[in-house]
């Protein structure tokens, strides 16, 4: 009869112990080990291979599918309603903006203006993606996230990682987000998601971010712009131009009620791609990563899309969308003690790092078109009562001194040295 062997470790020897082929093995747990982490959204998405649970009248899922990880997922109950190796670890591309994004957006105005700097545009790799911000020129933080969705400006993140306190912070910031949305899969070493070793995340993972990112008004209003006009350089007369740009985004305006969200492509990662779109009321989101070719990202995201709205309510979910474990974002405190002067218009109050704005600008599909409203710090009941404290403090010293002047008064008349 064969056999096979199987080492057991214990606290100080290893017992080597012979099991007949053919025959169940129970192997106790052994003290010390931890158990075995359980599957991010289900066992099923941890099995290799197609997952799905087709019931009656089920659409077949689309053929000749090449990508090497896929998930389709209703965005709005978080359930999996197909999967293909859905944990596989996969080099990201430009997809992994979207945990960039998820994690930074929230701690600038969009009208916030920042003044760039040379060193904030080193260190990019070689053949990046570039909007095409230029050195010691004004940009305003939402034209900066418009080069990052849709042009993919690696340039851009740098300059806004460089806002968030630096390259290394931002990607341990993102590492932290990743956490938060239960990306178990996901390892960040570069914020724009430009291939380095040992930087991954998985099919399952850009759906999560994808996810929360729609959640945010202004995510949801930059990956869905087509196009926009970017600031350029200045000409020899002082004067500054402007550029389009386009989203790379080849679904959008394309797909009926596709809303976003991110495209990318390196050389390791090959294509990789997470789309939303809206039908019916409902939101469905897929991610595709590394088909094998560039265009067929595109056509497989779009057939898996077809199938996710014609599966609905056909198909059992073969797991779920994890929740979001970030505890609610606080009020900002107000000042300790009255503050004296009016706020300035022209810089409102920043909401605190990782903390979303409860009043935010609206991102409009068409940035050249619509305006954007701005909320320009504290409101005026706040300054109402600062200028309240203000005014009963200045009442109260005025009728001091004339307290005092009174009490001078007195004491000159009755031949006493004044005091006051």
């Amino acid at each position: 009869m064969q056999t096979v062997r199987r080492i057991v470790h214990g606290s100080s020897a290893a017992a080597l112990v012979l099991f007949p082929v053919g025959l169940p093995v129970a192997v106790a747990a052994v003290p010390g080990d931890a158990p075995p982490p359980a599957v991010v959204g289900g066992e099923r998405l941890g099995a290799p291979g197609v997952q799905v649970a087709p019931g009656p009248g089920a659409p077949p899922l689309p053929s000749n599918l090449t990508g090497k990880s896929w998930v389709v997922a209703d965005a709005d109950s978080g359930e999996v309603l197909a999967a293909f190796n859905a944990h596989a670890q996969l080099p990201p591309a430009s997809t992994l903006k979207m945990l960039f994004a998820d994690t930074v957006l929230p701690r600038f105005p969009a009208d916030e203006v920042h003044r760039v700097g040379w060193s904030e545009l080193q260190g990019m790799g070689a053949g990046s993606s570039l909007v095409g911000i230029k050195e010691d020129l004004d940009y305003k933080v939402e034209d900066l996230w418009r080069g990052v969705f849709l042009s993919s400006g690696n340039d851009a993140v740098h300059v806004l990682a460089t806002m968030n306190g630096g390259v290394a912070k931002t990607v341990a910031d993102m590492q932290a987000r990743a956490d938060q949305l239960q990306a178990r899969d996901t390892h960040v070493v570069s914020p724009d998601g430009y291939d380095m070793d040992g930087q991954v995340t998985s099919a399952y993972d850009l759906t999560l971010f994808a996810r929360a990112g729609l959640r945010n008004e202004e995510f949801r209003g930059y990956c869905g712009t087509r196009w926009a006009q970017f600031p350029g350089a200045v000409d020899k007369n002082g004067q500054r131009g402007s550029f389009g740009i386009a989203n790379t985004d080849r679904l959008l305006g394309k797909y009926p009620g596709l809303i976003g969200v991110k495209n990318g492509y390196t050389t390791n990662a090959g294509a990789t791609y997470t789309g939303a779109a809206v039908r019916g009321g409902r939101t469905m989101l897929v991610t595709v990563m590394h088909p094998a070719s560039s265009p067929k990202v595109y056509d497989e995201a779009a057939a898996l899309l077809d199938w996710g709205f014609a599966a609905t309510g056909k198909v059992t979910p073969v797991g779920a969308l994890a929740e979001d474990k970030a505890p609610p974002a606080e009020p900002t405190a107000g000042p300790a003690e009255p503050v004296a002067g009016t706020p300035s218009a022209a810089q409102p109050a920043a909401p605190s790092a990782g903390a979303s704005s409860t009043k935010r600008p609206t991102v409009a599909a068409d940035p050249v078109r619509a305006a954007h409203t701005v909320a320009d710090g504290p409101g005026a009941a706040t300054w109402s009562a600062v200028g309240l404290c203000a005014a009963v403090a200045a009442v109260g010293m005025l009728r001091l001194r004339a307290l005092r002047r009174r009490a001078a008064l007195r004491e000159a008349r009755a031949g006493r040295p004044d005091k006051s």
